[in-house]
């Protein structure tokens, strides 16, 4: 598969509740919820979202009971800021604090960045004046006012202030980020290579470092309390086989444990998932748990199947960074759509290539289709950039667009041999350093800057930035727009300077699409590019202008997608484990060809014939196979042919079925070659049919499911004419008992004499709906049961007296 851009998520900085009141109670008091109240909390989990077994998750406290996040009567769907914590103003640039969020218009704000320390504990350096986070103050600042209630200062007491007035606003804290991932930056300013997520995650020879990421997640969870955050949100770029991606600065890590990463940080995801519930039964409040994720079809090729999703409440997608000066096509920074014409993909024969379907994999609606494939939309956030990326001596293309920059030496420190020639000076007014101390040439600058270029504006802030004062712009920035990617630029034909840029049109169609297609809602990096007309000034400043243009189409859209599956799928699910895995390892993975092994974790054998059927995203084509003759075959698609303008459609069907001379025997697993040419997320919506049935998958975690054994059924709720009945259909291989399992003992409780249906028993399974008999009355389970005698449990507990037999 060719490889698109490696390139960074952003540049390097920093110089880079209202639950059930009962349910609450009892959790604050340490006491255990009752059955009623935590079937109470499973109406509210989000489709797919992984249960921590053993907890109670107060679900209830951010979500509805459609499993949808609540955030206030105006906001149907997110809009996440990310809030940097180095735009102080103390190096004399403009600030941007928390006084300065819209927090009528945001849902939920991040905080970049903590870090990994050197002992594997998430931290924001020491506490002092200097320190941003929790020591700086900003007196004389109009709404820069400590909270006096709180012990510290500095940004975390502005959040937490500015909380107390917007109550539905969640604030997460986020880790790592392009610089951070794999170091940190000490008190002093210099960077330490510490390992960060790779090394507290994954050993040196590729196994797990399981002590690392629980001191990790322990202290997050500390953390957490201790500043008043909603939630976590992990930033690790990144944990991919694909060699040398994520920051030069970390690849004599990273690429020694490039075999280990995935699986690395599956445990760390699963691990803060499940420290982040027991905490919240113990608190009465569900954390959050996110991830900012790549949107590069090369970085995700080497995540294996994102199996790290369904320990996440939503996922941000990175879909900005797609073209950048890393090297020398030039195109937009975020487009939503693929226009058949990239210069990159053309010069990679994707479109020329029959395995790809003509699919341009280097836009938003390709990476919302590669997480859309495992995931409800309503749980996927798309990524808009309030920042540009921009070449210089340009040549070729329409203004510019799919033109080639002239080839050029590449940044100190960025590992790259041959790049792009980066736009630079006033226009790469967020210039960063190379590690030679030299400006990197990037196009890199605010929207607000952006917009001044446009108007021919010299804004006063340049000298702030270095620049002289009287400074004065050559040629005419004349705004140009494709409405098939939907990306807008700004083309100095003069210069030959091309800047991608993002404004109303481009943002205002973005969030048409969040709204059209279900989409949870967006995230932007970062909040402080955003922009505002001031008239006095005669500039563009720093603003909320591209923020509040989606509030204002989001306030009033429909609710979110809150389904995964787009057909109507089992009601009974079957314990039997799927799982693609053995990938071969970075370059070597093309085409993408894991094996897919399949556990029968059921108590019967499954014949010859029996036939899985299971769902993945279009963001493959729909010509996935197996090379062990199971017959893999596409029995349905929902996009066929190229991508222009967007995929039509989220999910490619998939029938496969065991061959007819094999069988599968309770405990036994069987593997099959599979292949695919595009990256898909973990397959999802898989159902398997055998003796007449059909059953969805239990690793599946969908809503509304019931785990089963194999031939069961629920019974049927009685009626005033009918007396109630279990008569449970046979398993394939077994008599039932009254929950459709073999009894343990084989000896069941005595009859009670005239009732009809079938006599309680101790050790047997129940599901929802079954009605037994017991001390001379009938009784009907309302959820599965073991071991809960009936008469017991109490009026709301979990059997109900039918009266009387």
């Amino acid at each position: 598969m060719p490889s698109p851009s490696r390139h960074p998520r952003r540049r390097p900085g920093p110089a880079l509740y209202a639950g059930l009141a009962a349910l609450a109670g009892l959790l604050l008091a340490g006491l255990p919820a009752t059955a009623s109240q935590a079937a109470d909390q499973e109406a509210c989990r989000p489709d797919g979202l992984y249960e921590t077994p053993g907890v109670q998750v107060p679900y209830c406290s951010v979500y509805d009971s459609a499993g949808r996040e609540k955030m206030g009567p105006d906001h149907q769907r997110r809009v996440i800021g990310y809030f940097t914590g180095w735009r102080t103003g103390k190096d004399g640039t403009p600030a941007y604090l928390a006084s300065d969020i819209p927090w009528d218009k945001v849902t939920h704000v991040n905080y970049a960045f903590a870090h990994v320390d050197g002992g594997n504990r998430i931290s924001v350096g020491a506490d002092g004046a200097a320190n941003a986070a929790t020591g700086t103050t900003w007196p004389g600042v109009a709404g820069a006012e400590m909270d006096p209630a709180l012990p510290y200062q500095g940004h975390f007491n502005l959040l937490n202030k500015f909380k107390k007035q917007h109550p539905n606003v969640k604030t997460l804290i986020s880790v790592g980020g392009w610089a951070e991932t794999g170091g940190y930056f000490d008190d002093s300013g210099a960077r330490v290579n510490s390992g960060g997520f790779y090394s507290l995650a994954t050993n040196a020879d590729g196994s797990v470092n399981q002590a690392g990421i629980d001191t990790f997640a322990n202290s997050a969870v500390d953390f957490v309390r201790k500043y008043g955050f909603n939630g976590v949100d992990i930033d690790y770029e990144y944990p991919t086989t694909m060699k040398d991606s994520g920051n030069p600065l970390d690849w004599s890590l990273s690429n020694a444990r490039r075999a280990g990463l995935v699986k690395g940080y599956a445990a760390l995801m699963k691990t803060l998932r499940e420290k982040l519930d027991r905490a919240g039964a113990s608190d009465g409040r569900h954390y959050l748990l996110s991830v900012a994720a790549p949107s590069s079809g090369y970085l995700l090729r080497g995540m294996e199947t994102f199996q790290v999703q369904k320990y996440l409440d939503y996922v941000n997608i990175m879909s900005y960074d797609l073209h950048g000066a890393w090297n020398e096509y030039v195109g937009p920074n975020a487009s939503l759509f693929d226009d058949g014409k990239d210069a990159e993909l053309a010069a990679a024969g994707v479109y020329s290539t029959s395995q790809y379907g003509g699919t341009g994999y280097l836009n938003t609606d390709w990476a919302y289709h590669y997480f859309r494939g495992s995931m409800p939309a309503g749980r996927i956030n798309i990524g808009l950039p309030y920042y540009t990326r921009g070449f210089k001596n340009v040549t070729g293309g329409t203004d510019g667009l799919w033109g080639k920059a002239a080839t050029t030496t590449c940044p100190a420190g960025s590992g790259l041999t041959k790049c792009g020639d980066g736009a630079v000076g006033i226009d790469n007014l967020w210039h960063d350093q190379d590690t030679a101390g030299r400006e990197a040439p990037a196009g890199s600058n605010p929207m607000w800057h952006a917009k001044n270029l446009e108007k021919g504006v010299v804004g006063d802030y340049v000298t702030r930035y270095g620049f002289p004062a009287g400074t004065r712009l050559t040629g005419t920035y004349a705004r140009k727009y494709d409405a098939t990617l939907v990306a807008p630029w700004l083309w100095n034909a003069e210069k030959k300077v091309f800047l991608s840029t993002e404004d109303e049109q481009s943002v205002n169609a973005k969030a048409d699409y969040v709204v059209s297609h279900g989409i949870g809602g967006t995230m932007v990096w970062e909040l402080a590019g955003d922009y505002g007309w001031n008239a006095a000034k005669g500039q563009y400043e720093p603003g909320s202008t591209l923020t509040s243009a989606m509030y204002e189409k989001f306030k009033s859209a429909s609710p979110y997608g809150a389904k995964r599956a787009t057909t109507d799928l089992p009601t009974q699910a079957l314990d039997i484990g799927v799982d693609f895995g053995q990938f071969p390892l970075g370059d070597s993975n093309y085409p993408i060809s894991p094996k897919l092994k399949i556990t029968n974790n059921t108590q019967v054998t499954l014949p010859g014939g029996t036939e899985f059927q299971f769902d993945y995203g279009t963001s493959a084509p729909g010509n996935a196979k197996d090379q062990s003759g199971w017959g893999t075959s596409v029995i349905r698609s929902d996009h066929t042919g190229n991508n222009v303008g967007g995929l039509k459609g989220d999910y490619h069907r998939v029938s496969l079925k065991l061959p007819s001379w094999q069988t599968l025997a309770p405990g036994a697993s069987v593997e099959l070659d599979f292949v695919y040419y595009l990256p898909v997320s973990t397959p999802s919506n898989w159902t398997v049919t055998f003796g007449g049935r059909t059953y969805a998958l239990a690793g599946d975690l969908a809503r509304g499911t019931t785990v089963v054994s194999p031939g069961t059924s629920p019974s049927p709720s009685p009626t005033a004419s009918t007396s109630p009945s279990p008569s449970p259909s046979a398993s394939p291989s077994t008599s039932p008992s009254p929950s459709g399992s073999p009894s343990p003992s084989g000896s069941p409780s005595p009859s009670n004499g005239a009732c009809t249906a079938a006599a309680w028993n101790a050790t047997g399974e129940y599901l929802g709906g079954t009605v037994v008999s017991h001390k001379g009355h009938s009784w009907k389970a309302k959820w599965w049961t073991k071991g809960e005698e009936p008469g017991t449990t109490g009026e709301w507990g979990v059997w109900q007296d039918l009266g009387a037999c």
